[in-house]
């Protein structure tokens, strides 16, 4: 048998009579669920009667939680564990595309059966009930497999007493699917998710260990702890409510098992055991903690010749007339004393070794300690401690167990001592590449955020800086962006030849480039413009300079005044300005300089000719 819903009506399930992969025969269908109808099967490879879970067709359609119900399966089927339902194998029938999962058949029926017979239960058989589950948890937790979907429909009973966990990992599989929210699934066993699973969709032991604390309510009271019509509203209860005490809905129910119950719910998971086998632990002490389910008042005679005398607390004991009246009231003094000695051993075992733990959250270590020790209680200190944004350093920042719950009077409270705000300085890694920079980063908890790239002058790659900026002090897990470096940004460059000066200059720091200017003379450009540009053409960085060439007109010369000077004398004078000279003789003369053309003080071409007349 494995869990599921009723059963389902072989003549409208065309599956029944077909064979798997030519080995798994569907001989008739047990339960119908959510995600998958489950089979009673023949192996006809190894003639044994088997389980086949065959998944929804819908489910066999998507690839991808095929490919993790294959994964989950195969994880499953490591698992050695006599309370763990075996996982024999899983495939998909080529001929159909059935994807399916074949299993232990157990004969006998579900614990959700079983609640709904017997209802409640006493406390002993419900840990005793719980006492199997348990380990099998334990055996997936300690392989790294977290079932996910503990629940009486998942917990099958034999008809041998045996008890047995099925369909581990399956329900990672199916939360992945895109299916989810139309199987039903979740609005199934949203009475059992832990508050970690409803709000971040997070699961490890502890959620198990949550789970299995919701099965423990509900052996003990026959309802889960929250019900409503609304499965949202269930959900909201476990992430914003305390499950409360059995007791209060089952009077009678011991302290310690309430308070087994109420750790194993707490909403904050690093208040509940650590896995399965911590929860185990505690089970198997309480029960041996536990005063029998029928007390029993035990009356010896004085005389060895006479049989003991058991006699249940519910009833009175019938007692013959005495011969004398001595006798009788000895045997009266004997009763009361046994029984007086009864109660206090059954106020000592349920009610007197307990005690409140005192709340010494926030308060320094010496004083947390004193008020633990005077209440019976030994103080170990966590060495961790524990970072905090309000509690001040050294006081307790955390306890467990938790203030105000019932222990067994000498246990042990850890404390957990606050080191104040936890806090890092993000490291200088400009000039690294960014591979190197987040390796520096998560170094100290700072995941590396996104990449923001920008044009620089620095190689290709590397960061520049970071946001927030090197030196900051932030917070564990703050995103630090690096900015890295692109590399030059090459720009188109202008042709600016033959513009004026300052247009031209204008025109190139508009398109991103610096300018640097030399004059020249020129006898073809007029002054003032641009004569030429370098580079010319093409791109450049930005930012880079662009030198421009600018006229400044013709070079002109004054032309020198020689009048009356000796030709000779007049020839230096006009070759040393720059001049080339030419010589109109006028005949009777005494050879000096009458005039010259261009005449003194005219502005000339350098290297220009000018006309000497001498007489």
């Amino acid at each position: 048998m494995t869990p599921g819903a009723p059963p389902v009506d072989p003549a409208a399930d065309p599956l029944v009579g077909r064979l798997l992969d030519g080995r798994y025969r569907l001989d008739r269908p047990l339960a119908r669920g959510g995600m998958a109808t489950v089979y009673l099967g023949t192996d006809t490879r190894l003639d044994r009667v088997v389980a086949v879970k065959v998944l929804r067709a819908a489910l066999a359609e998507d690839p991808e939680f095929v490919e993790r119900f294959t994964r989950e399966a195969r994880a499953a089927a490591a698992l050695s564990s006599p309370d763990v339902v075996a996982v024999f194998d899983q495939g998909r029938d080529a001929a159909t595309g059935a994807a399916y999962l074949v299993m232990e058949h157990v004969r006998g029926r579900t614990l959700r059966d079983v609640l709904r017979e017997r209802g409640s239960l006493p406390a002993g058989a419900a840990l005793r009930l719980l006492e199997p589950v348990l380990r099998a948890l334990t055996a997936a937790h300690a392989a790294g497999i977290v079932h996910r979907d503990v629940k009486p429909e998942n917990v099958l009973v034999a008809d041998d007493g045996r008890v047995k966990v099925a369909d581990f990992g399956l329900a990672r599989a199916f939360q992945t699917s895109s299916l989810t929210a139309t199987t039903g699934v979740l609005l199934g066993t949203v009475a059992y998710l832990a508050p970690e699973q409803v709000e971040h969709g997070s699961a490890d032991p502890r959620t198990d260990v949550y789970a299995a604390g919701i099965v423990l309510w509900e052996l003990l009271t026959g309802t889960p702890p929250y019900e409503s019509d609304s499965p949202l509203s269930v959900a909201y209860r476990h992430v914003h409510e305390d499950v409360p005490a059995p007791s209060t809905v089952v009077p009678g129910v011991p302290p310690a098992v309430d308070e087994l119950v109420l750790r194993a719910t707490r909403r904050d998971p690093a208040a509940r055991p650590v896995d399965a086998g911590a929860l185990l632990a505690e089970v198997r002490a309480v029960l041996a903690d536990l005063p029998d389910e029928h007390p029993t008042l035990v009356v010896a005679h004085s005389r060895p010749d006479q049989p003991t005398l058991v006699v249940p607390r519910d009833e009175q004991p019938v007692e013959r007339a005495p011969r004398r009246r001595r006798r009788g009231v000895l045997w009266a003094l004997v009763v009361a004393l046994l029984a007086a000695a009864a109660l206090g051993g059954g106020w000592y075992l349920g009610t007197g070794r307990y005690a409140d733990v005192p709340d010494v959250l926030r308060d320094d270590e010496a004083a947390a300690t004193r008020a633990l020790t005077a209440a019976g209680f030994e103080v170990e200190i966590d060495p961790a401690g524990r970072h905090d944004e309000v509690v001040p350093v050294g006081r307790v920042v955390d306890q467990d167990p938790d203030p105000d719950s019932r222990v067994r009077r000498g246990a042990v409270v850890t404390l957990v001592l606050s080191l104040g705000p936890d806090r890092r300085t993000v490291p200088d890694v400009a000039g690294q590449d960014v591979a190197a920079a987040t390796a520096a980063l998560a170094a100290l908890d700072l995941p590396a955020g996104p990449t923001v790239e920008e044009f620089s002058s620095q190689p290709k790659g590397t960061v520049l800086r970071t946001e927030p900026a090197a030196g900051a002090s932030v917070r564990p897990d703050t995103p630090v962006t690096l900015v890295v470096s692109k590399g030059l940004e090459m720009l188109p460059v202008p042709s600016v030849v033959g513009r004026p000066r300052a247009e031209a200059a204008a025109a190139l720091e508009d398109a991103g480039f610096a300018t640097a200017v030399r004059e020249v003379f020129s006898d073809s450009v007029p002054k003032g413009v641009v004569a030429a540009q370098e580079p010319r053409e093409g791109t450049a960085p930005r930012g880079a300079t662009i030198t421009l060439t600018v006229s400044k007109g013709p070079d002109l010369v004054a032309v020198p005044d020689v009048t009356g000077r000796r030709l000779a004398e007049a020839r230096a004078a006009l070759e040393a300005a720059g001049f080339q000279v030419r010589v109109v003789d006028v005949p009777g003369g005494p050879d000096r300089v009458l005039r010259t053309d261009p005449e003194a003080g005219a502005r000339a071409k350098r290297g220009s000719a000018v006309t000497v007349y001498t007489f």
